[in-house]
């Protein structure tokens, strides 16, 4: 039986896609804002329109903020661990207008009296956070005509609400954490963003290029 201590909900984002390489981790290429996972696939960073600020909710490795940045954007990206975080900034250390934060997505969202232009998260907080909690915070966060714009896994058919994602593939644990992410279609998305006064909203699957692969929900809305 593992001795270990309990596992937490940041723990496991902690050791989220471990680098297994020899050497320094080298830094992600940050040459096009991926929604999808899948390099070249779907559209790109114009689903946030030509905002001057952004906030990026769940950044990980942090290469769709850094592509803003480069781009001349500012760009705060905020992630629930301390880890990503650090790796984060150890990779874009050098890009000017680019700022992580390590922070929960709703405590940020509370504490940091900034609007922004736009907000996005691409597989991120978006997903793993209720969405009653959430967009109540975005909305409040963003300008006059703000982007809120997300991606997450198409959901398998009858998978929707809350959904229980185990951790006990995390190495060196024989424990389980489990976590929840928010998934739903994109008629109950949109839904769920008009009743929180989002406008715009634009929600769509786009199909991997492996017809045997789930695609990628993408969903646009607009604050008033």
């Amino acid at each position: 039986m593992s001795t270990a201590a309990p596992l937490t909900a940041s723990e496991y984002w902690d050791k989220y896609k471990p680098y297994r390489g020899e050497g320094p981790e080298p830094r992600p290429a940050a040459e096009r804002f991926d929604w999808t996972g899948v390099p070249g696939n779907g559209p790109g960073a114009e689903i946030l329109g030509t905002p001057w600020t952004a906030l990026d909710l769940g950044p990980a490795e942090g290469e769709n903020a850094a592509f803003l940045a480069h781009a001349g954007v500012s760009v705060t990206a905020v992630d629930f661990s301390p880890v990503q975080v650090e790796r984060a900034r150890r990779f874009w250390a050098d890009t000017g207008g680019l700022e992580f934060v390590h922070a929960e997505a709703c405590a940020f969202l509370d504490g940091d009296a900034r609007r922004w232009d736009a907000v996005y998260s691409t597989w991120g907080a978006a997903w793993f956070t209720d969405p009653e909690e959430l967009f109540p915070r975005v909305l409040s966060r963003l300008v006059p005509g703000g982007v809120f714009a997300f991606s997450h896994r198409e959901p398998i058919v009858g998978q929707y609400g809350a959904q229980q994602m185990g951790g006990r593939w995390l190495e060196g644990r024989e424990d389980e954490l489990t976590v929840y992410r928010w998934q739903y279609t994109a008629e109950q998305w949109s839904d769920i963003l008009k009743r929180h006064g989002f406008t715009s909203v634009h929600a769509e699957v786009i199909p991997s290029p492996d017809p045997a692969d789930l695609g990628t929900l993408l969903v646009r809305a607009q604050a008033a």
